[in-house]
């Protein structure tokens, strides 16, 4: 079972913001934003290759009730999914990072980039 499945599950607590039949928003143990939610379904799908169009549709309000939850629809945030191993993804669940509470950088791309921000 893995991390965010034992989070739905309760073996694992989170500090959760919202929650519904089909998802879960927590704050990110690690942040790296001021707010730094992390929202996944609760069941378990691998990455975002594997979402189907349906579940995306729920998760879409899901995640604009949880900016709203948190004051975040006015002044904007970030949502970032990371996929696959070269797109960064280090947990096999499905999960979106909503980052906020700041206005927001670009710090690098990948591991080799020269570029401060763009």
């Amino acid at each position: 079972m893995c991390i965010f499945c034992k989070i739905v599950a309760g073996e694992i607590p989170s500090n959760r913001v919202l929650e519904n039949d089909e998802f879960i928003a927590f704050h990110d143990i690690n942040p790296v934003a001021p707010v730094h939610i992390l929202i996944i379904p609760k069941k378990h799908i691998e990455n975002f290759q594997s979402v189907t169009p349906e579940l995306m549709a729920n998760m879409t309000s899901f995640i604009q009730d949880v900016a709203k939850e948190l004051c975040l629809d006015k002044n904007g945030y970030r949502l970032v999914t990371n996929n696959g191993k070269d797109g960064g993804q280090e947990a096999p669940h499905l999960h979106f990072h909503l980052l906020g509470g700041a206005k927001l950088k670009w710090t690098h791309l990948t591991e080799n980039d020269t570029h401060k921000s763009l």
